[in-house]
């Protein structure tokens, strides 16, 4: 019998995703393993035990776990989930590394090697790794059928004997993944679309969808992206003509989607209460962000909060697991066509090759450590290994750069 892969059932109640499909778990099967699936694992994602045993799996319990040599999760392993992995376990899931350090820490003393599938580099050949991208999209997608839920009345214009319904207008603030996915979705619902962002690349992206660019566009804003394609600081100025100008828009917006996130820091303010007041009752705000602090003052997460003028600010929670079946089979694929960058095909078994520059940004804990360099100084290694953790620098892209991850990713 060759090693085992286990797909646990995630413990997270407002999960409900799945780290495996019937197709990767067909593909692991031909690797050589033992894949085990806990019992109503997928169910969240409309896949039923019976096909994931027609895959070639076998269906099993929480305490599968601890004979495990890989496991492939959603979210990062719970303290409690730890205890039941042997160590020398490599976990592969959505670790959220940013400000918990100490569930770094758990991790390094449980002895896993945790890979944190959200910190891929973007280059080339990973690309069909990028789990943000894969989960932002759908994410994008969502908020919009989730406005048009909360937004009760049709988007598009529809002219009939009786009269004319107009058109919703629609406006999305940061277009990255999310953004280009909420603009392209708003407009094959027949919304009138508006976007902005503080990168004028993305003008031309907006327009190739068939929406309408807003932004102040003066000299700061030509030379406001830097060369990696992140957005740059820009002055007090600008950011109050800007206000400005976004203030006055959202006044006349019937749907606004904010989808603004920055890596490890906490969401920006983009709508403010008193852009909010300004809405027309009935009006709905989508924040994306509202896990990371949210990019609208009054977002509740996991809540749809109707103002005093009757205006409604969404904060769902884990967007992307509110369409969970599509979501799922994705988010397999991330996780598949990582691990077999670091399965020997001879051997039939795990073998990580740590000087490899995908293992080295993305790998979180090691040898009973926590081996990040962005992560190792603030979370205090805990030793359970006699082996030493292997040193890790910074990764080097010496792929061909693939498109960079845009402050508008949600």
């Amino acid at each position: 019998m060759g090693q085992t892969i286990f797909i646990p059932r995630e413990t997270d109640a407002n999960e409900q995703r799945v780290a495996a499909s019937p197709d990767t778990v067909k593909r692991l099967v031909g690797f050589g393993f033992d894949v085990v699936v806990e019992t109503g694992a997928g169910a969240g994602s409309r896949i039923i035990d019976e096909d994931f045993t027609k895959a070639g799996a076998r269906i099993g319990k929480a305490a599968d776990a601890a004979k495990a040599d890989v496991v492939l999760k959603v979210r990062r392993p719970s303290e409690a989930e730890l205890k039941g992995y042997k160590s020398g376990a490599a976990v592969l899931a959505i670790m959220d590394p940013y400000g918990n350090d100490a569930a770094l820490a758990a991790m390094a003393k449980a002895g896993v090697t945790g890979f944190a599938m959200e910190l891929m580099p973007r280059i080339t050949r990973a690309q069909v790794m990028d789990v943000l991208s894969s989960q932002a999209n759908l994410a994008g997608y969502q908020a919009v059928i989730d406005a048009a839920y909360e937004y009760d009345r049709a988007l598009p214009m529809m002219m009939t004997a009786a009269g004319t319904v107009p058109a919703a207008k629609t406006f999305i603030m940061g277009v990255g993944v999310a953004g280009l996915q909420a603009i392209a979705t708003a407009r094959r619902l027949g919304a009138v679309v508006t976007a902005t962002d503080v990168r004028p690349a993305v003008k031309e992206q907006v327009a190739s969808l068939g929406a309408k660019f807003i932004a102040v566009e003066d000299e700061e804003f030509k030379q406001a992206e830097t060369a990696g394609g992140y957005a740059k600081e820009m002055s007090k100025e600008y950011q109050a003509k800007q206000a400005a100008l976004t203030a006055d828009h959202i006044a006349k917006q019937d749907i606004v989607i904010t989808t603004a996130l920055i890596p490890g820091r906490p969401a920006p303010k983009l709508i403010s209460a008193a852009m909010v007041a300004s809405m027309r009752p009935g009006s709905v705000i989508v924040d994306l962000a509202v896990e990371r602090g949210g990019n609208v003052d009054g977002a509740v997460p996991g809540k749809v909060v109707t103002t005093a003028n009757g205006v409604k600010i969404v904060g769902h929670l884990n967007v992307p697991g509110r369409v969970a079946a599509s979501a799922s089979l994705l988010y397999a694929k991330n996780l598949f066509a990582f691990l077999e960058t670091m399965i020997d095909k001879e051997a039939k078994a795990l073998k990580i090759n740590r000087d490899d520059e995908l293992v080295k940004a993305t790998m979180l804990t090691d040898g009973g450590a926590v081996v990040h360099p962005q992560f190792a100084k603030a979370a205090e290694p805990t030793k359970v290994a006699t082996k030493p953790a292997t040193p890790t620098v910074a990764p080097k892209a010496t792929q061909k750069k693939a498109p960079a991850k845009k402050k508008g990713d949600a």
